[in-house]
C-alpha cells in the first residue's frame, strides 16, 4: 500500500498528537499515523496537492489548501530534498528529516500554520532526531 503524502504533511505527521480539524479529520490522520509509525517500511509517494489526509477535511470547514499551503509543501520539500512524483519509505522520509531539518526549524518552516505553535511538530523532529520514536496515541489527544 503507497500512502500519498504533500509536502507538509512529512512534517505534519511528526507532530500529530490527536489534533485535528474534526473528528473524522482525526481519526483519518490516525490511521495514517499508526500505518506508519508501526509499518515503517510503508511506501510513500511525494504528491503536490490534497492528499491521503486532505480527503478528510471537514466540507463544511473553510478550504486551507490554496495558497500558504502550497508555499509550506514547497519550503519543506526543498529543505528535504524531495519533489513531487519521489517515492521512498517512511523510514527513508524520517532519515531524512533527522539529518536534513532541526527542531528550530519548524518555526522557520511552518510560519502560516496553525498548529506550529502547539509545539508538537518541533517534538516530533527532535524525537527522530534523537533516533526515537513517535509515541502512541489516539484521536483527541495524547494516550
Amino acid at each position: 500500500m503507497t500512502i500519498r503524502l504533500r509536502g507538509h504533511h512529512l512534517l505534519c505527521l511528526l507532530g500529530f498528537r490527536g489534533m485535528g480539524y474534526s473528528d473524522d479529520f482525526c481519526a483519518n490522520m490516525l490511521i495514517i499515523y499508526e500505518k506508519l509509525r508501526t509499518e515503517p517500511d510503508t511506501e510513500i509517494e511525494i504528491i503536490e496537492g490534497p492528499d491521503d489526509i486532505c480527503q478528510a477535511y471537514p466540507p463544511d470547514k473553510p478550504g486551507h489548501c490554496e495558497g500558504t499551503v502550497y508555499e509550506l509543501d514547497e519550503k519543506i520539500l526543498r529543505q528535504l530534498g524531495l519533489a513531487p512524483g519521489g517515492k521512498g519509505s517512511w523510514r527513508s522520509i524520517c532519515d531524512r528529516v533527522a539529518s536534513r531539518v532541526a527542531p528550530t526549524d519548524v518555526a522557520l518552516l511552518c510560519t502560516t500554520c496553525p498548529w506550529e505553535r502547539y509545539g508538537v511538530c518541533r517534538e516530533g523532529v527532535g524525537l527522530i532526531a534523537a533516533g526515537k520514536p513517535l509515541p502512541k496515541v489516539s484521536a483527541g489527544g495524547k494516550s
